[in-house]
């Protein structure tokens, strides 16, 4: 993986400044908590049955994933647009980050799986949350690497959605950086998959920074979050979906066409902006 992009200094979060946006953070805030830790303990629960049943497969848990993460969505106040279909499974979902909210977008479109940086499981909260959702952690590790494909592949094979971001980091949301060909590499070999780039774009709301969702470089979760609860008009969220890529012809050739065709979703959200 990539080290963490840098870019331009971001934007100060927005701050909570009154009654008024302090409202706001509880009115949207204690939902959104109780949903997700909530659906956390629902999923353990879960996962007791669904694990010795269906062993790697879960046909029941991305569901209440998927579910809150919409839920979510609607009470943080964007306006969200989803276009394109969700391929179905076996299938590899590539698309651009920009935030952690990406999370909540690609798991509130459909059923994933996603693949992150070993140093995600450590981050407070984050971390903590994408173990239980069944995250895999890739270690940028020669010694690991052959265990790492065959996991993936495990996963791809029992009918799952693999989620990864090529990119390799998170971005101030205004750009699509170069995929990386090297995470494609573990998709090449199973049969039937099918690779489905996949645009996300945050829109500031009116008089915004336009970064104002972008989280990169060194900035801190908390205040971060808060901002995003607090804001008293809330942005736009596009996800595109578009048609899928037969996971052939080489792992360059793979990466260059997801990035392609992502990137043309993202400067056409340009275009009509």
């Amino acid at each position: 993986m990539s080290p963490t992009w840098q870019g331009d200094p971001p934007p100060a979060p927005y701050r909570p400044a009154g009654p008024g946006d302090w409202l706001r953070v509880l009115r949207r805030g204690t939902p959104v908590a109780v949903m997700t830790f909530g659906g956390l303990v629902l999923l353990l629960i879960l996962r007791l049955a669904e694990a010795p049943l269906f062993g790697p497969r879960r046909p029941w848990t991305p569901h209440l994933v998927r579910a809150v993460c919409r839920a979510n969505l609607w009470c943080l106040g964007f306006n969200c647009r989803f276009g394109g279909r969700a391929v179905p499974a076996p299938a590899v979902i590539a698309a651009n980050h920009s935030s952690w909210l990406d999370i909540f977008a690609l798991n509130a479109g459909q059923t994933v799986t996603f693949v992150a940086k070993a140093e995600v499981a450590g981050w407070p909260g984050i971390g903590w949350l994408a173990r239980a959702t069944g995250t895999v952690f890739i270690r940028r590790d020669p010694a690991e690497a052959a265990a790492q494909v065959a996991l993936l592949r495990d996963r791809l094979r029992a009918g799952g959605r693999i989620a990864l971001f090529p990119e390799g980091t998170s971005t101030d949301g205004q750009r699509v950086l170069p995929f990386k060909p090297a995470l494609f590499a573990a998709f090449l070999e199973v049969p039937g998959l099918q690779v489905q780039p996949v645009t996300i774009r945050w829109q500031a709301p009116a008089g915004a920074d336009p970064r104002a969702y972008g989280w990169w470089g060194n900035m801190d979760l908390g205040p971060h979050l808060l901002g995003v609860l607090a804001r008293p008009d809330q942005g736009a969220l596009t996800v595109i979906r578009h048609a899928p890529l037969a996971a052939e012809g080489g792992r360059k050739a793979l990466a260059a066409a997801a990035e392609a065709a992502v990137r043309a979703g993202f400067d056409a959200q340009d275009s009509a902006a």
